[in-house]
């Protein structure tokens, strides 16, 4: 009876393992469609509707915003204005620099590197390089390195020298970026494949 019961325990977790993941990703999509739809007040509600009208919008913004000189012209005057008004602009600033750090021709979570943050014992996190060179701020031979958090949006920035910074050679930078945001649980597609056969 009690081996039967373990089996069932053993079941039961496995699949609570396996489907997890699963209805987890399911609901967040959900959520985040039925949220969008209800932004758009004038489309059926529940349908998808909105979701389409905002990828089109988007779309037709970024398409005309960059083909055309009076669609560049119209977004670099809002950005001016934007940068200009009193307290507005230090959000709107920050939340566009975030985007075109991980979106666009200006991304800067390229670089990721390991940063040896304590000496004896050895202790490493991986990051990824945001300033080559420091001097600028008065700090010489000095780099910035933005170190995400695991399981979360957020992280910090060091400013450290530039002898305790080695670039990683064994990852791209999305799997670096998956590497810290997981805890360091992912392993790279060449691993998964080496460990599989």
């Amino acid at each position: 009876m009690r081996r039967f019961a373990a089996v069932l325990l053993r079941s039961f977790l496995q699949g609570l393992l396996l489907l997890s993941p699963i209805a987890i990703t399911a609901y967040i999509l959900y959520s985040a469609f039925n949220g969008i739809d209800n932004m758009v007040p004038f489309v059926p509600r529940g349908r998808g509707f909105g979701v389409i009208f905002i990828v089109v919008l988007v779309t037709g913004v970024g398409y005309l915003g960059t083909r055309f000189f009076v669609g560049k012209w119209l977004f670099e005057a809002f950005e001016h204005l934007m940068e200009r008004t009193p307290g507005i602009k230090y959000i709107f600033s920050s939340v566009r620099d975030v985007i075109k750090s991980f979106v666009g021709d200006k991304k800067r979570f390229n670089k990721p590197v390991w940063v040896c943050v304590n000496v004896n014992p050895e202790i490493w996190r991986i990051g990824f390089m945001t300033q080559r060179d420091m001097t600028y701020l008065g700090m010489e031979n000095k780099v910035a390195v933005y170190m995400p958090h695991a399981y979360a949006i957020s992280g910090w920035v060091i400013v450290t020298e530039g002898k305790y910074v080695k670039p990683v050679k064994e990852m791209t930078a999305g799997e670096a970026m998956k590497f810290a945001v997981s805890g360091g649980i992912t392993t790279s597609e060449e691993q998964q494949t080496t460990e599989e056969q």
